[in-house]
């Protein structure tokens, strides 16, 4: 762009965010029957990776989230419904205010700014409780399946398949292999990474699937009043369990103790009376944790290479040693052992 578009293309960026405050102050009024002689203010809240614009909306001591969403991601749409459907389960969830699917406003209770991520430098002892706490509501969450998932229960992004596993795949090796690491590899190379990886596939396609949050980090557990509250689920679908546990239990943005993760998948292996034995459990775990921390590499470079979200760079080192415990942990992978390699090389 030259200096003139540059500048339009910011003034027509403002005016929508004014409209969108505007749109939002005055859906709360009408919902909340916010008196008029209330001023509501209205404050963006930081960016995040879902294509929606977050707002902290106050008036008379009082306040509520308000959100536009992008239905150029269609999970966007099905977040409201979810809301609903897993507040009537007991699921720990904001509060839907207020939803107007035609203008692609919400207005949700506002839970603060706390969540795991920010409780992260607390020693582990003092977030052990939470993270129990967040398992427990996990698991009322896995315990829906596709056979008793209610026939009038919200729509839901596409079931795990070897289709979504692949995808994941390849959404590591083009955003974050290739864009971040500027790799380029040999083709005889990617086709055994490729053929190591449909064992993986299999093994994760062959196990029960549930109702899964699919990105259940910390950034997506609000912490109010001591206890957790799920947020950004609006990718909720079925899949297996591991995946929302690797998600929590091997989150690049926070720091887990080795022992600290084991304590709590066996917390979770207990709390859920699990079939299969304990050995077993742990290698669907660390099978799940491969697939998830690639998919999670691979947002990373896209966010911040494609989207401009830089931040999300900062936690691609954190997410590649991640991954090379994980991977540490399912001899099969020869051939990711070297692209870990080759990644931590290319980013110094």
């Amino acid at each position: 762009m030259n200096g003139l578009q540059d500048s339009h293309h910011i003034r027509k960026k403002e005016v929508t965010r004014m409209n969108y405050e505007n749109e939002i102050a005055a859906l709360a009024r009408t919902t909340l029957d916010i008196d008029s002689s209330h001023d509501i203010a209205v404050g963006a809240l930081s960016a995040r990776g879902s294509d929606r614009v977050f707002y902290r909306l106050r008036w008379d001591g009082r306040s509520a989230i308000g959100i536009h969403y992008d239905t150029n991601r269609t999970e966007n749409a099905y977040y409201g419904d979810i809301a609903v459907f897993l507040r009537k389960m007991r699921v720990p969830v904001p509060d839907l205010i207020a939803h107007d699917p035609a203008r692609h406003l919400m207005i949700l209770e506002d839970l603060g700014d706390t969540d795991l991520y920010s409780l992260g430098t607390l020693e582990w002892p003092e977030r052990r409780p939470l993270y129990q706490k967040t398992l427990v509501a996990a698991q009322r969450l896995h315990r829906v399946t596709e056979t008793n998932f209610p026939s009038d229960g919200p729509r839901l992004m596409d079931r795990f398949d070897p289709a979504l596993y692949r995808w994941e795949q390849d959404y590591f090796l083009d955003n974050f292999v290739r864009r971040c690491c500027d790799l380029d590899l040999e083709p005889a190379f990617e086709s055994r990474l490729r053929a190591e990886f449909s064992p993986l596939t299999e093994r994760l396609c062959g196990l029960p699937r549930c109702l899964i949050h699919r990105d259940f980090q910390s950034r997506n557990i609000m912490v109010s009043n001591g206890e957790p509250y799920f947020i950004d689920f609006q990718g909720m679908r079925f899949g297996n369990l591991f995946y929302d546990l690797a998600s929590l239990l091997c989150d690049p943005y926070v720091s887990i103790p080795e022992e600290g993760r084991e304590e709590l998948l066996s917390f979770y292996y207990v709390l859920s009376s699990q079939e299969l034995d304990w050995d077993a459990f742990q290698g669907y775990f660390w099978d799940a944790a491969v697939q998830r921390l690639l998919q999670a590499l691979g947002a990373y470079g896209f966010l911040g290479k494609v989207k401009g979200l830089e931040g999300f760079l900062g936690s691609i080192p954190a997410g590649l040693r991640n991954l090379g415990t994980a991977v540490s942990h399912v001899p099969s992978l020869e051939s990711l052992r070297d692209v870990i390699l080759l990644g931590q090389v290319a980013l110094g």
